[in-house]
């Protein structure tokens, strides 16, 4: 048989489109995984800022009834919630708000076959201070 100028065409046609199917693919499914990923972010950077929230500086309150945080013990409580959620990130405190920002780092499924082995994803929340009780 003699060679024609199509031989070989098909074959880099296929390549192409496979590369491109595992592509879309892997964005859907790697994309999933990268939104599971930010909203597990989300949720640890917001619980951390409530728990670091919580720290209300009880003395000032009680003796003139000023809202204030621990700034210390807001940052503890706040980096002691992400420790035991096993999540990384930042944590600053004021004397009225508390600002948590969690990093992730996902890992990808598909889209390592073309060369993304991972997302990153992160996360800020702020909390502020408030109380809620009774008359003050």
């Amino acid at each position: 048989m003699k060679a024609t100028r199509d031989d070989g065409s098909v074959t880099a046609f296929t390549v192409t489109v496979i590369v491109g199917l595992i592509a879309v693919v892997g964005l859907v499914a790697d994309g999933g995984l990268a939104l599971a990923a930010k909203v597990k972010a989300v949720g640890e950077a917001q619980e951390a800022a409530r728990a670091g929230a919580r720290q209300l500086d009880l003395g000032r309150l009680r003796t003139d009834h000023t809202i204030d945080l621990g700034p210390a013990a807001a940052q503890q409580a706040a980096t002691a919630y992400l420790d035991a959620a096993g999540a990384t990130g930042r944590v600053t405190a004021t004397d009225q708000e508390v600002t948590v920002t969690v990093e992730r780092e996902q890992r990808t499924q598909l889209l390592s076959l073309v060369g993304v082995g991972s997302m990153h994803e992160s996360a800020t929340a702020t909390a502020h201070a408030a109380w809620r009780g009774g008359a003050q």
